[in-house]
């Protein structure tokens, strides 16, 4: 009798864990890496087949931002904001590097129909990705799954993450960057 009692009691707890569980809203994936952090070095290849590594960028600071897939209207957003904001980003003194699973010959159609002006690494094998830590759980639609979570991190002349943006508003995301920038200068 006793055991049976224990089995109803735990069926109830789990069933109240699961609806707990139902009303806190899912919350994407966030990277581990944070500002202060040395950021990791990345090598890969471009949209023109070019070879890409961190050491190209030694003594710059750079706009390094993940995005999930070329040719979509949210990640065309964010890069055709990018590109539209691209010589005041350079006049700060920025170079900005994009980066999907993508491949190399996706890049380069998405470069040639936005006309972008900056290199974006076709990472198909995920090393930047998981360097980074952008891939996790991600909810689109009310579907939960694996994937690529946009998130962008500036990185300082000395190779040191200065900001972090994990809730990328495609639109806005120049001036997204530039104001996490000013916080971290306050």
């Amino acid at each position: 009798m006793a055991t049976k009692k224990k089995a109803v009691i735990k069926k109830a707890a789990v069933k109240a864990q699961a609806k707990a569980a139902k009303k806190e809203p899912f919350k994407n994936y966030v990277t581990k890496l944070k500002v202060g952090d040395k950021a990791p070095a990345f090598k890969g290849v471009d949209q023109d087949g070019k070879k890409i590594s961190s050491s190209d960028y030694k003594g710059k600071k750079v706009i390094l931002y993940f995005y999930p897939q070329d040719l979509t209207a949210s990640c065309t957003v964010q890069a055709c904001n990018l590109r539209d904001n691209f010589s005041e980003l350079k006049k700060l003194g920025f170079e900005i590097i994009g980066v999907s699973e993508d491949t190399v010959e996706k890049h380069k159609r998405f470069e040639t129909k936005n006309n972008l002006p900056f290199r974006l690494i076709a990472d198909v094998d995920h090393t930047v990705i998981n360097a980074y830590d952008v891939w996790g759980k991600k909810q689109f639609m009310g579907k939960i799954y694996d994937g690529l979570v946009r998130t962008t991190f500036v990185i300082n002349e000395k190779g040191i993450i200065t900001a972090v943006v994990t809730r990328v508003l495609t639109k806005i995301h120049t001036q997204q960057i530039l104001d996490t920038l000013q916080e971290a200068v306050r």
